[in-house]
């Protein structure tokens, strides 16, 4: 065994077993939010595969994750969705889900019934004020 393998090996193990945490320099937990506000399928599973691979990456645990839908991405979030059952397991698996009550108000006009949301999407009252309150509570942005 080299030099290094014997050097690395114990701190490896050391990790494995007390459990690796990465969190912010200040020791909380790394915060984001993703932003869906079209109705492009290829940019709504970017933003669920970012959502998953920055849980891969930190930890369950380490990573507080929630996508904002409103305007034609809302669409992504609903029954009718051929994301639905993509976004009920990321729900299950702690990536929270907010729909725009403010699109789906504006949906309801045109389908004279409130969209049916998938399973774990809950609502806020704006889309875009919820990703502004966020921001606001320390969470970094993205809009793939």
């Amino acid at each position: 065994m080299t030099i290094m393998k014997k050097l690395l090996t114990p701190l490896l193990a050391i990790f494995l077993v007390l459990g690796f945490t990465a969190t912010n320099a200040d020791g909380a937990k790394h915060k984001l939010v993703i932003q869906v506000s079209t109705d492009d399928a290829r940019t709504q599973k970017i933003a669920m595969n970012n959502a998953v691979n920055l849980q891969k990456l930190y930890g369950v645990d380490n990573v507080d994750i929630e996508i904002v839908a409103y305007g034609p991405g809302l669409k992504m979030l609903t029954k009718k969705s051929q994301y639905a059952d993509r976004v009920k397991s990321l729900a299950m698996q702690d990536i929270k889900f907010s729909a725009c009550m403010n699109t789906m108000t504006k949906m309801k006009k045109k389908l004279g019934h409130l969209p049916a949301l998938a399973e774990g999407v809950g609502t806020v009252k704006a889309g875009v004020a919820r990703i502004m309150e966020l921001q606001e509570e320390g969470y970094s942005y993205v809009r793939p």
